[in-house]
């Protein structure tokens, strides 16, 4: 059994249902672990400005890895670091999904954009890109795209989308400032995650867990495989190797 001192969720696929709720056995695991002296910690790609209802609603009070690492938040809500996209590269994105008709979204430090950005582009600071392709053959032709490009960290949190944040910038690298800044070392972490995005993270803590209905690709990096985010796999994680 490792000995766990701190707990990393990613949310959407893992913490959160279908319907992006938090089922009660996810809730009282947590809850538990906490009253036993574990940190939990979300680690997501979501922005802060979607995630800071779940963190009052579970009652944590620790610190956040958030847009796959691009920013960490203290447990007082303070901004700790921030890691931005630089502009030329979403300029250069938001042209490719324009030149490939794909749907797209961009984070930037004040706002989240869907299918459209402001009209003056460099005024902004940036933090993640991310293109919505239903069709396989056009993702794969951005992806080649994307990959020719050795300044960016390409990822997704489903089989669909593609997540795209600045060269080194991730869940893992999040996670290893996050244990510096509590003396916990990530041998002591247990990372759960279901997409590319939490791979970094399942590969580098000291227990790796893919959900259920994770994608192929993590549960093979992945030391366990707990049951999917519509069955508390959170829950039963927690539970088996931590309570």
């Amino acid at each position: 059994m490792k000995d766990i001192k701190l707990i990393a969720l990613d949310m959407d696929g893992t913490l959160l249902d279908e319907h992006h709720k938090v089922s009660r056995e996810n809730d009282h695991a947590i809850k538990e672990a906490e009253k036993q002296g574990v940190t939990v910690v979300l680690s997501t790609g979501r922005s802060i400005r979607r995630v800071r209802d779940y963190v009052v609603s579970l009652q944590l009070s620790s610190y956040l890895v958030t847009i796959n690492g691009s920013e960490i938040w203290g447990p007082s809500g303070e901004l700790v670091e921030r890691n931005p996209l630089m502009t030329p590269y979403l300029q250069w994105m938001l042209d490719l999904s324009k030149t490939h008709k794909a749907k797209y979204w961009a984070v930037s430090t004040t706002d989240n954009w869907y299918n459209e950005v402001p009209e003056d582009v460099a005024a902004h600071e940036w933090l993640k890109f991310g293109f919505d392709i239903k069709d396989d053959a056009v993702r794969d032709t951005i992806l080649g795209e994307l990959r020719k490009n050795n300044n960016l960290e390409i990822s997704n949190s489903s089989l669909t989308n593609i997540e795209v944040n600045a060269l080194g910038v991730n869940k893992a690298k999040g996670l290893r400032r996050v244990c510096e800044l509590l003396g916990v070392s990530m041998e002591n972490v247990m990372a759960v995650g279901d997409s590319l995005n939490d791979i970094s993270m399942i590969k580098e803590s000291g227990l790796g867990v893919a959900m259920g209905n994770a994608q192929p690709v993590v549960k093979e990096a992945a030391d366990w495989i707990t049951g999917s985010n519509t069955g508390s796999g959170v829950a039963q994680a927690i539970r088996k190797w931590v309570l």
